[in-house]
């Protein structure tokens, strides 16, 4: 459309132009007047052309917004003054040419990449607003920080990163891991509602269980948290919960490592003995008890494992650095497990 649509109009004029000046031309007398007023008519001709196209400084990945009842020459000024095109005056003689007085459609629109000067006076003048919804999947386990950075990579303008973190805080674990379609324009608050939304439509599906272990949602929200970073499949998640929820009955810390990289920023094989006693109430080797929130939003899958835990004699357990799980009963057996696969 942009390219067949600028190319005609370019067409048109070009050809309005070399009729003009032709006739003015051969009205002249002298060779030396009709060169002169040929090279005027060239110059014209590339001239306009150039402006026709969209400039170097066209805003990719950007919304422009048209407010109710603005005027054209209101819009093409920002136009030009925020480098989507060349000439506010091409522009508004287009709309014109198009659609006469009704002129801009108000609302959000969006742009990808460059549009030449047709192309935008038709998606105005149309009501062509290009906001496509656009695919992002937010993987389970995703960490609000996590969230914020894929809704930052360009495609979502109005996203305000800060806005979502610092809004989303109290919802960490709560914002559910799912493929998603969000219009270019949405904005922090949004994304956050469409989230939290789906996983109360999701947690319904596993009510009963958790109502039937006893155990509060927030509980059971935070412990899924920990599965999530701490085993990868669901027997594996099943069995660490009961050895969680095991250390919790009998008032032993929970120590597990997956807290430091939320905590810290370190991966787990990265944390030292000094980082062990960081005084953070999520540091579960420092401080009893479940940590205060959720350390990711987790998925489905551990969230049920959860509320279904595996009963074992085991009390300590270590992945070694091939995701392989070694399970102990007792700390001298879990000592030798980390001698024998921690090297």
């Amino acid at each position: 459309m942009d390219n067949n649509f600028t190319l005609k109009v370019r067409e048109r004029i070009s050809a309005l132009a070399a009729k003009f000046f032709s006739l003015a031309t051969f009205a002249l007398s002298t060779p030396k007047k009709r060169l002169a007023t040929a090279s005027l008519a060239t110059l014209f001709i590339l001239s306009f052309s150039f402006l026709l196209y969209s400039p170097a400084t066209f805003p990719r990945h950007s919304l422009f917004s048209v407010d109710e009842g603005e005027s054209i020459g209101s819009v093409a000024s920002k136009l030009e003054r925020l480098g989507y095109l060349k000439s506010a005056l091409i522009f508004k003689v287009l709309v014109l040419m198009l659609d006469g007085e009704r002129g801009v459609l108000a609302g959000d629109y969006f742009f990808e990449k460059p549009a030449g000067v047709g192309r935008l006076a038709w998606r105005f003048s149309k009501g062509q607003y290009g906001l496509m919804a656009i695919r992002l999947t937010v993987p389970e386990g995703s960490a609000n920080k996590e969230i914020a950075k894929l809704f930052g990579n360009g495609d979502f303008p109005r996203f305000n990163q800060e806005e979502f973190l610092s809004s989303g805080k109290e919802k960490e674990g709560r914002l559910f891991p799912d493929t998603y379609y969000f219009p270019p324009n949405i904005k922090a608050a949004e994304t956050l509602q469409a989230m939290e939304e789906n996983f109360e439509k999701q947690i319904k599906n596993i009510q009963p269980e958790i109502t039937a272990f006893g155990k509060s949602l927030k509980e059971v929200i935070v412990m899924a948290s920990l599965l999530e970073e701490e085993a990868r499949t669901s027997e594996t998640r099943r069995r660490i919960a009961g050895i969680l929820w095991k250390r919790l009955s009998i008032g032993m810390p929970l120590q597990v490592d997956a807290v430091f990289p939320y905590i810290l920023g370190k991966n787990t094989y990265q944390i030292t003995t000094e980082d062990l006693q960081f005084d953070s109430p999520y540091n579960t080797y420092k401080y009893k008890g479940l940590p205060p929130g959720a350390i990711t939003n987790p998925g489905l899958d551990s969230l049920k494992a959860a509320v279904n835990p595996l009963a074992s004699n085991y009390l300590y357990y270590l992945s070694d650095k091939n995701g392989n799980m070694h399970y102990a009963v007792t700390h001298d057996e879990h000592v030798r497990n980390k001698a024998r696969y921690l090297k």
